[in-house]
């Protein structure tokens, strides 16, 4: 979904042993990893933070933490969501175990875990060193003896001049950069700065938290001196992919908040070097900036084009609208790998095929060489670059990446020979049939099962029931029966993208046609065509 997607690594963990100043407490303590999860782009995230991640038994995570973040962490890791009382949240906490309010509580919980060996990663949005409650929790963790580690992150500020293209120091007009905050504790009178003497900064100030304060320091910046022409910018939720970016005068900062009612996370950039940035910055002129496109694959093989929509700006979620599984019974796949030597050809309609189908096979203590003698058939490029994972090449691959067109490619070299159809529990039987009337002696086997879902997530389904998700992608005939049963009328709130002709077909038998229909039958095919449906309008 976005530049720069980090690798996976992965750790053992084991509970590190310190002296604790207490002899009463026990010898073996946890660690406790105080962690920058920079401003929303999962690929601004740093390799420390992916490491400490992948070796947490608890994550205590700040509401603006991007959801892709967390998913380096182990599964089994416990996710806790952690929420300000000043903060009016809308974020899914379904998988969380409870929800922390206050600073004390989250100290106690990150202190209680830590005397049980576990390792805890305390993930906040940003860097904790900036505005990030840093000095309240170490003073506690510190009195407790806890062992701890400050991992920084990219802050909001100098992200959001990066992701505008807005130069925060300039040779010309700005030799310096201030971070500030307007916000301030409750119990505190007055604005928490003296605004009026930062009128007379010589560079570029970075207002965190200042949008509900923004009438109050911005009358004192132009009391101090700066005046009410200088260039400024609102950066909402800045590297998300719905980033907004407004420029206007200092002076007219309250007005221009309340007309685009912008509402926080932002921050607001003032001085001379806002003047540089474009009017169009290269994060919002991606292709698919703006967009919101619902991916209906298993999770698990979405990741791919999850970031190749993420390239091209694209707001991506994922709802599975079927569940892959081992087959309910293995012993045909078992046969049929006891009779490897006996098939002329081995055909897989998907890419699922493959996988599940050697994978049994190297569970079962063999490996490629079964495969000497018989040739490779992939009804696309995407089968066909499974096999690859496994340093095997096709021998065959149709033109047109459907079942029919296989049949067509295959039968000219099957009459006669023997064939095994690796495919999945259900689906068409056009391939099995039109290779047998072509001569072919075809067996068939289901390397794995599919299941429709039949409950979505509860945030996705509303989402979409109030217009707010712009594309589906539909990428086969038991996805788009399935969507069906789990949406019903509410897919017509999106534009649905179709992977085929079958698909399309199958669509629009449910009632339910596509907008579009891609020309190559395969994802990146089906991301191109989305591409130029919005860049024409015509969709």
């Amino acid at each position: 979904m976005y530049p720069n997607e980090l690798p996976i690594f992965y750790s053992n963990r084991t509970p590190l042993k310190h002296n604790h100043p207490n002899s009463n407490a026990p010898p073996l303590l946890g660690k406790v990893y105080l962690v920058g999860a920079g401003p929303g782009d999962p690929g601004l995230l740093t390799l420390r933070a992916v490491q400490c991640l992948q070796k947490a038994d608890l994550v205590l995570t700040d509401q603006l933490v991007h959801p892709r973040i967390l998913k380096y962490a182990r599964p089994e890791a416990e996710i806790v969501y952690i929420f300000h009382p000043s903060q009016n949240s809308k974020t899914d906490i379904k998988h969380a175990s409870c929800v922390y309010r206050q600073t004390s509580e989250v100290v106690s919980k990150m202190i209680e875990e830590a005397q049980k060996g576990r390792v805890i990663v305390r993930l906040k949005g940003g860097t904790p060193e900036i505005f990030g409650r840093l000095a309240q929790e170490l003073a506690a963790l510190r009195k407790a003896g806890v062992p701890y580690e400050i991992v920084p992150g990219i802050t909001a500020g100098l992200a959001a001049g990066a992701y505008t293209e807005i130069p925060l120091t300039h040779s010309e007009s700005s030799s310096a950069v201030a971070l500030l905050t307007g916000h301030q504790k409750a119990e505190k009178q007055g604005l928490p700065l003296d605004y009026e003497a930062l009128g007379q900064f010589p560079g570029t100030l970075v207002v965190y938290m200042g949008v509900a304060t923004c009438a109050e320091w911005s009358a004192a910046l132009i009391r101090g001196g700066m005046s009410p022409q200088t260039p400024a910018a609102i950066v909402q939720r800045g590297t998300w992919p719905v980033q907004k970016t407004i420029y206007c005068p200092l002076g007219n900062l309250p007005e221009t908040i309340a007309q685009h009612q912008i509402e926080p996370p932002a921050v607001i950039l003032v001085g001379p070097a806002v003047q540089f940035g474009p009017e169009q910055n290269w994060f919002e002129a991606r292709p698919l900036f703006g967009q919101r496109i619902l991916l209906t694959r298993p999770e698990d093989q979405s990741v791919e084009i999850v970031d190749q929509l993420g390239e091209l700006g694209a707001d991506v979620l994922v709802q599975p609208a079927i569940r892959i599984a081992d087959p309910p019974d293995w012993r045909p796949v078992d046969e049929a790998l006891d009779r490897l030597d006996g098939y002329d050809w081995l055909v897989f309609s998907s890419a699922n095929g493959v996988r599940y189908f050697l994978s049994r096979l190297f569970h079962r203590r063999g490996d490629v060489r079964r495969l000497g003698r018989v040739k490779l058939a992939a009804i696309g490029p995407g089968t066909a670059a499974q096999l690859e994972q496994y340093h095997l090449r096709a021998d065959l691959i149709p033109p047109e990446y459907r079942a029919e067109s296989l049949a067509e490619s295959l039968t000219p070299q099957t009459a006669g020979k023997r064939i095994l159809l690796v495919r999945a529990s259900r689906g068409r039987e056009v391939l099995a049939e039109q290779l047998r009337s072509g001569g072919a002696l075809v067996e068939q086997v289901a390397a794995y099962s599919s299941t429709d879902l039949s409950e979505p997530d509860p945030e996705i389904a509303q989402a979409l029931r109030s217009g707010q998700i712009h594309w589906i992608t539909v990428t086969s005939s038991s996805i788009a029966r399935s969507l069906v049963k789990m949406f019903g009328p509410a897919l017509q709130k999106a534009k649905l993208a179709s992977i085929s002709p079958i698909t399309s077909e199958t669509l629009r038998q449910l009632g339910y046609p596509p907008a579009v229909e891609a020309r190559q039958y395969t994802l990146p095919g089906l991301v191109d065509t989305i591409v130029e449906a919005v860049r024409s309008g015509n969709a």
